[in-house]
């Protein structure tokens, strides 16, 4: 606990900054749910005819995981990309289904004998709804609404993953970095803050009910202009959404502006970053996209959102381009380069001087004890082993079907496919047994896990290198400097530095910069 006091005292700007990009995440997109929400309940009401097929929308856009759903805005020109923007279209659609049906239900239940009653007094079916039905739907509709914030709260962890910021962010580099620290300061944050919703949008339900002064259609013109404001102070605010929305050029040689991106795991983002400063130096404004999951990055790449990210030869081999695999690292290097700028219209950098392999992993004691140094020396034992694997080892080409099949193994249960980043932590606490890693990460010695060799040379080579979009002559130069200059042993020091020593990726690239 002293330990989790001490972080947080020395993290909490960048956890309030964390905690502002989730606060505006979850009232802009709940602002436009409500917005669009509340009218297009009225008009359920009155056209019932509508009902299956937009309940039906609803419903739909709240059972797709929240994950696929990001993934599927992201290719949609002007809706998707990566950053806030997808992020807040997606939790606005996941708000869309609480707010519609309570508007639905609060109308619909009004007692039929007041419409009656009102229709006898002359009013007009605007007056109705003004006078009558809101009054006594509102407070059916505030609870939609609270409960639309609270489920938002939660989603916009995931956001994240897309590079739209927000608390997921400390959630998803605690897994990745084995720091329950960040973990607990994200999870907490989060949950302190959908009950701090939950409970002012509660109270704002109680103050209803209980009959204050103000009119019903004040109340409904207040909330609707809270909503505008909140949309506008927070494309005033957020960075991420405000660029995008006119982005197309958005690291274009004549403003010097470059967004430098990185896949969401600890060497990426210190790779990322070193490339960053580097341009920094040379006077170049440096916008960066950081932790982007899956292949979000190369998407970025191809719809011009980003400009330049950290990729490997054999996942752009194998992964991107779909070749079977091959050994040969320059064969894979020429051939990766030359479709990347026929298929692309991207270059290849040379390559860093280090190559980011997969790593077959087992707890050091079990190597120790067993005399293990190969993979083939596993094979035997893994019969009573459980093995697990990330999803992105599970279905690629280069990944388990082929590797299981050229080592021979035959687990004992069928492989556990899980994130990545909680594959290390279940190997170290022995809920696994063997795992692919990656050859340089920094938790391999933080854990005291142990790499088997390749002794069958089944793994092609991932030598790393940068893509970028052919057009920056500017990125030449800082690229050409980075030519074999980072060599295996010391991109395993500095994810080291990061993940078992708990500095951040900026520091240690600083430094990095700095002894160059």
């Amino acid at each position: 606990m002293a330990n989790f006091a001490r972080f947080l005292q020395n993290n909490w700007p960048e956890l309030l900054t964390l905690t502002r990009e989730h606060i505006f995440l979850v009232v802009i997109s709940t602002g436009f749910a409500v917005l669009l929400g509340v009218p297009l309940g009225i008009l359920l009401t009155r056209v019932k005819s509508l009902q299956t097929p937009i309940l039906g929308f609803a419903n739909i856009m709240q059972t797709v995981p929240s994950l696929a759903l990001f993934g599927l805005l992201i290719p949609i020109p002007f809706i998707g990309g990566i950053g806030a923007r997808t992020a807040i279209i997606a939790l606005a659609l996941y708000a869309l289904l609480p707010v519609i049906r309570n508007t639905v239900t609060g109308i619909l239940g009004i007692d039929p004998k007041l419409r009656e009653a009102a229709v006898a007094m002359g009013m007009t079916g605007g007056q109705m709804l003004r006078l009558v039905e809101l009054p006594l739907a509102m407070p059916v509709i505030l609870t939609g609404i609270r409960v639309a914030v609270v489920i938002s709260v939660g989603v916009a962890t995931v956001a994240a993953a897309v590079g739209a910021g927000g608390l997921g962010t400390y959630i998803f580099r605690g897994l990745r970095q084995n720091d329950n620290n960040l973990l607990l300061a994200g999870a907490l944050a989060s949950a302190l803050l959908a009950l701090l919703c939950d409970f002012a949008l509660g109270q704002f339900e109680k103050s209803y009910a209980i009959g204050e002064r103000a009119s019903t259609r004040r109340r409904f013109v207040g909330l609707s202009v809270a909503g505008l404001l909140a949309i506008a102070v927070g494309i005033g605010f957020l960075p991420n959404f405000r660029s995008q929305i006119s982005n197309v050029k958005a690291g274009s040689e004549e403003n010097k502006r470059i967004v430098v991106a990185s896949k969401d795991f600890t060497e990426s983002i210190i790779l990322a970053e070193i490339l960053a400063q580097m341009l920094e130096k040379r006077g170049i404004d440096v916008e960066r996209e950081f932790e982007l999951g899956g292949n979000l990055a190369h998407d970025g790449l191809i719809s011009r959102q980003i400009d330049v990210y950290p990729e490997y030869t054999g996942t752009a081999y194998t992964a991107i381009l779909k070749h079977p695999p091959i050994t040969d690292p320059q064969a894979v290097y020429d051939q990766t380069k030359t479709e990347y700028a026929d298929k692309f219209k991207l270059s290849v950098s040379p390559p860093l001087g280090f190559s980011n392999d997969f790593a077959i992993l087992v707890r050091g004691e079990v190597a120790r004890k067993n005399n293990l140094k190969t993979i083939s020396d596993a094979v035997p034992l893994a019969k009573n082993w459980q093995a697990g694997f990330g999803q992105d080892f599970m279905s690629r080409a280069d990944g388990y079907p082929g590797f299981s099949k050229a080592y021979g193994f035959n687990f004992a249960k069928q492989p556990r496919e899980m994130d990545l980043s909680l594959t290390y932590r279940a190997l170290r606490s022995s809920e696994l047994d063997l795992i692919a890693g990656n050859s340089t990460d920094g938790l391999i010695a933080a854990l005291d896990l142990f790499q088997l060799e390749d002794d069958r040379h089944y793994f092609p080579p991932y030598n790393a290198v940068f893509i970028s979009r052919q057009e920056f002559d500017a990125l030449d130069a800082t690229l050409e400097q980075l030519k074999n200059a980072i060599s295996t042993e010391e991109m395993r020091r500095l994810n080291y530095e990061v993940d078992g020593k708990k500095r951040s990726p900026r520091e240690v690239a600083a430094e990095w910069v700095g002894n160059k």
